[in-house]
């Protein structure tokens, strides 16, 4: 029994040795509080503003260059971007640079509700801000280049609403003809770029240039440029395009994203599991499946388009190895794997039925790389490792995909503390709240130092995002899995020397 009491022994000094608690650092964006009859002080003037609307995507990307002035006779460093409240849950991405250092964006933070007493109509207006903190003061009478840029999710709605299998899809967007702003703006203009010239429907204005407005130019139109000096700030203009998009309108409901570290096995491990929807227009009658296949027949010799989802390709880093693509039926064969040690590999997936206008598909994918590709060990301090992997990979689409909820796990190895993350790269990275807990898998003790990674309305421009987590490994906490089943042979024979010897007679033992 002596050895009993010495395997538990090693037990309670090795969980003393590689339980040591660890913190993490992670960025954030701050958050202001405001009153309800707040107005942004008028101390900048938008003396030109160009701004461009992308609808190439299955969602909608804004870019604007403002030529801001300060009109003000102190410097002044914050400058507001107005967003209605209803539209403030579908942003994401928000980006600010200068123009004269592109490489360095802004800080940016949130101001929270605010009611707002619209001067027009005497209503509330519920408004929010993103408020875009400058590198230094602005000085009176100075000027600044800002490009600002943003996504917004969910604001396209097929029109109309239910076709036909071989039918064209078609979607529209509302807008204002003149930028919201806080400021008074000189003069503005808005460009829209289309997939195609195909541009059906859309609003005209009157009075607001002395030309045709707007102008169409291809797979393009623009409104204005407008004088607006005399035009008071938060004023509106609503328009409407109507634009053909014969291509899958996806979102992704939820994305869990998990990245494992072995340092044992030298292994990166990736799963992801996708809760995909097609948001376009619905079939107006049943599904053929004989007409889909005289359709697939032509789109595969590159004739034609359909807006159902035919296939997924997934671009995976060089040296990928071992993938797999099962979903709730199991694993789905119609995938083709392209192995590559120097360029870019690939996989390519089919999924088990076409995806359609209000069509759903949930499946999951897998792959593993060499830890060396990503861990990097610094020379400095022994114990301390930077692992850098990409905040999105999966599916890359011409039409993009757009994630309701981001979940992206760091599962590190066991006795990993003193986590710390950032995030570098990329426009428009999303907003991540980060927590930390404890993974617990096969043969583990006390569980894996896990980082979890969440946000909300992300786009695939993220796949540019890379996270940089840094973490201390201590040398002897390498060793914690190897004396736990050392220790677990030990204390299984012990036990089986124990019962071994037990006396199980039933009568008195005879002398």
């Amino acid at each position: 029994m002596r050895l009993l009491s010495v395997a538990g022994a090693l037990l309670a000094l090795c969980a003393g040795v590689f339980g040591a608690e660890s913190n993490l650092t992670e960025p954030h964006i701050t958050q202001k509080i405001l009153t309800g009859n707040f107005k942004p002080p008028q101390v900048f003037e938008n003396t030109n503003l160009v701004r461009t609307i992308n609808l190439e995507k299955g969602y909608v990307r804004e870019t604007t260059n403002i030529l801001v002035t300060n009109t003000d006779k102190s410097p002044q460093s914050d400058y507001y971007v107005p967003f209605e409240y209803d539209l403030m849950g579908r942003i994401g991405g928000f980006d600010a640079r200068d123009k004269k250092n592109p490489d360095t964006p802004l800080e940016v933070s949130i101001a929270a509700l605010s009611a707002v007493l619209d001067d027009q109509d005497g209503s509330v207006k519920p408004t929010q801000y993103y408020v875009i903190h400058l590198a230094e003061p602005l000085p009176p009478k100075g000027t600044i280049t800002l490009s600002v840029s943003w996504h917004v999710l969910g604001v396209l709605t097929p029109l109309p609403a239910s076709i036909k299998q071989e039918e064209k899809q078609y979607l529209i967007y509302n807008f204002s003809a003149y930028v919201p702003s806080v400021y008074k703006t000189v003069k503005q203009k808005t460009k829209v770029k289309f997939p195609s010239a195909d541009v059906p429907e859309y609003s005209t204005t009157t009075g607001l240039t002395s030309s045709a407005d707007p102008e169409k130019q291809g797979s393009s139109l623009t409104y204005g440029p407008y004088d607006t000096a005399k035009v008071q700030p938060g004023t509106t203009h609503p328009v409407t395009v109507r634009y053909e998009f014969n291509k899958p309108l996806l979102v992704c409901t939820a994305l869990e994203r998990d990245v494992e570290v072995s340092h044992w096995g030298g292994n990166l491990a990736t799963e992801e599991r996708y809760w995909l929807r097609h948001d376009g227009a619905t079939l107006s009658n049943q599904f053929s499946r004989l007409a889909w296949g005289t359709q697939s027949f032509y789109l595969a010799a590159g004739q034609g388009s359909t807006s159902a989802l035919r296939e997924l390709k997934v671009p995976l880093k060089p040296g990928s190895v071992d993938p797999y693509f099962t979903d709730d039926i199991g694993n789905v064969s119609t995938s083709r794997f392209r192995p590559n040690n120097v360029r870019e590999a690939s996989l390519e997936l089919k999924p088990r039925y076409p995806l359609f206008g209000g069509w759903k598909y949930s499946f999951r994918i897998g792959w593993n790389n060499a830890l060396s590709t990503a861990l990097r060990k610094l020379k400095t301090q022994s114990d301390t490792y930077i692992l850098a992997v990409p905040l999105l990979e999966g599916p890359r689409n011409p039409e993009g995909i757009q994630y309701q909820h981001l979940t992206f796990r760091v599962i590190l190895p066991e006795g990993a503390k003193n986590v710390k993350w950032q995030t570098h790269g990329g426009t428009g990275a999303p907003t991540l709240r980060a927590e930390q807990s404890l993974h617990k898998t096969f043969m583990d003790t006390l569980g894996r130092t896990e980082l979890k990674l969440s946000a909300t309305n992300v786009v695939d421009e993220a796949r540019d995002v890379t996270v940089v987590v840094t973490y201390e490994y201590p040398f002897l906490a390498a060793f914690r899995k190897p004396v736990t089943i050392v220790i677990g042979f030990i204390v299984t024979f012990t036990l089986a020397w124990a019962v071994r010897n037990l006396d199980t007679s039933i009568g008195r033992r005879k002398k």
